[in-house]
């Protein structure tokens, strides 16, 4: 594949989303060598987009990647932190993952469950294009938004 069809199979160019700012931030941030500063936001969340063939040769068998616990990780990390941009509440995650690749991912405000993600198949996580990752942290943080506007007492608590 040459590197436009490539890309265009991976979602072409990267859209102009403050999730996705989050998200590269959130990278960067875990760079203590500066081994991504001439990369550019694209290249290193290259790996959050995954096409359809690309889900279909991923093996669901065996314990989860750890690049791949580590990008839902991230992924949810920079949904914490638009949450808080957005509201002003803190919202922190945790999560339980099966060795089979399934769990639950919640984000916790106060006392407020904000999000609460049931996920399988964590082998093959990742987006379509960079459209539907921008569109799936932005779903996220704006539902959790609305969470928290409608008990701001247990979110703020």
């Amino acid at each position: 594949m040459t590197t436009e069809t490539l890309e265009a199979a991976r979602g072409g160019d990267m859209v102009d989303s403050d999730f996705l700012k989050q998200l590269s931030a959130v990278i960067r941030a875990e760079d203590s060598y500066g081994q991504w500063d001439g990369k550019s936001d694209a290249d290193i969340m290259a790996e959050f987009i995954v096409t359809k063939d690309e889900r279909r040769e991923i093996p669901i068998i065996g314990d989860p990647d750890p690049d791949v616990m580590w990008r839902v990780e991230k992924f949810y990390d920079a949904v914490g932190l638009m949450i808080e941009k957005r509201t002003g509440c803190m919202a922190s995650q945790m999560q339980k993952m099966s060795h089979e690749g399934f769990g639950r991912i919640v984000l916790i405000a106060g006392k407020l469950v904000v999000v609460s993600k049931h996920l399988r198949d964590i082998h093959r996580f990742g987006f379509e294009t960079w459209a539907k990752l921008a569109e799936g942290g932005e779903s996220l943080v704006e539902s959790a938004a609305q969470t928290i506007d409608a008990h701001p007492d247990a979110a703020r608590g």
